[in-house]
């Protein structure tokens, strides 16, 4: 069976957290924090980057850093992973979903707008397969409105937009490093990018459970106490420790994947171009990372056949998210009154296996399966 995913590993990273171990200093911001933020700062240009345990918790930390309150108004897509409205509801948010492009799977720049009321606070894109939302568009709403915007980059480490790093253009930005992700830092992890300066000081706050420790142990006050809402959102020294192997190594992920993605569109655009199935699209603006190979079907009883085949020739296929409207939680919490697209194109979309240790052959073994399916 080829698997969906493998979590990617390099080979260093037992190394790193070895040394970790050794150096009696596993609890968060040692050594190896450190090194990993100050790679992000670094090379995609943001202001300031804290390690999180995972991107819920850096979610959750943009909340609380935008003062959500009970009644604001949160605009965000249907399609996307419950910690990107749990964030905001548990702020006590009222979530309002926007329809998707069909193209991206990404939010609807158009819709935005004429969800905006009095109570609106934020808007939060979602970088959908590490492809990048129309960010220019989206600042520019924000902009107009006085809102802020926070970016869901889980996906979109290593993508730009326009030459941006994704989760470096919005007020605050979020990946995950969570397994399935494209770099992980041992199964779980994320990253807060702080984009706007006057977050800068109060992040690390609210990262120190409240208090003003990091202050303290930069001899910037004498005394750390209680000052602020906050939570534990440290993340260990063994999760950046697995993290910064994953990061010397970028490049060599990156690059792989790339050629992966590049393999299944080569491979199966002949059956794009009968109308059989619909392949990803990449906007001209848009550098991807090759997050996901997905393909679409024509609806969900083709996929659910699609899926079945596969994993007859022993490839582990999967669906993504069901849209949050249409849940019972989604329902409570949230409201959406357009939705031309978000359902009937998450009930198309199958995704194919991609990870680091994926093999060329094993991709090509892949597309003759798909093949097969669609011309049978």
């Amino acid at each position: 069976m080829i698997p969906f995913n493998r979590p990617p590993v390099l080979g260093t990273e037992i190394n790193y957290i070895q040394d970790a171990i050794s150096k009696d200093k596993l609890c968060g911001d040692g050594p190896f924090s450190k090194s990993c933020q100050t790679w992000f700062e670094e090379h995609f240009d943001t202001r300031l980057a804290l390690l999180t345990p995972s991107c819920t918790a850096a979610l959750e930390m943009a909340a609380i850093l935008l003062d959500i309150k009970p009644d604001d108004e949160v605009i965000m897509p249907s399609y996307t992973f419950v910690s990107t409205s749990n964030a905001f509801v548990l702020r006590g948010a009222k979530i309002v979903f926007a329809d998707i492009r069909p193209d991206t799977m990404n939010i609807d720049e158009t819709k935005i707008e004429s969800l905006i009321t009095e109570k609106t606070k934020a808007i939060v894109p979602v970088h959908y397969a590490g492809v990048a939302c129309e960010m220019d568009t989206i600042m520019q709403i924000a902009a107009k409105h006085d809102l802020y915007v926070v970016e869901d980059a889980a996906q979109g480490v290593m993508s730009t937009y326009k030459g941006k790093a994704l989760g470096t253009i919005g007020h605050i930005g979020c990946y995950s490093f969570h397994a399935t992700k494209n770099y992980t830092s041992g199964g779980e992890g994320g990253l807060l990018l702080v984009n706007d300066e006057k977050f800068a000081k109060r992040a690390e706050i609210v990262r120190e459970k409240g208090t003003d420790r990091s202050l303290f142990f930069r001899g910037m006050v004498d005394k750390y106490s209680w000052v602020d809402l906050g939570s534990s959102f440290l993340p260990s020294e063994i999760q950046a420790a697995y993290l910064w192997g994953q990061l010397e190594g970028a490049e060599q992920i990156n690059t792989h994947r790339l050629t992966l993605w590049l393999t299944y569109y080569e491979g199966l655009k002949a059956l794009e171009s009968k109308g059989l199935l619909e392949l990803p699209k990449v906007p001209e603006d848009c550098k991807h990372n090759a997050h996901m190979f997905y393909i679409k079907c024509q609806d969900l009883a083709e996929r659910q056949a699609f899926i079945s085949y596969m994993k007859e020739q022993q490839v582990q296929t999967a669906f993504h998210y069901v849209p949050l409207h249409s849940s019972s939680a989604g329902i409570d919490f949230g409201l959406m009154d357009d939705d031309t697209y978000t359902t009937i194109e998450s009930e198309r979309i199958v995704r194919l296996p991609m990870y680091f240790s994926l093999e060329k052959t094993e991709v090509n073994s892949i597309c003759q399966s798909i093949i097969s399916f669609f011309l049978k």
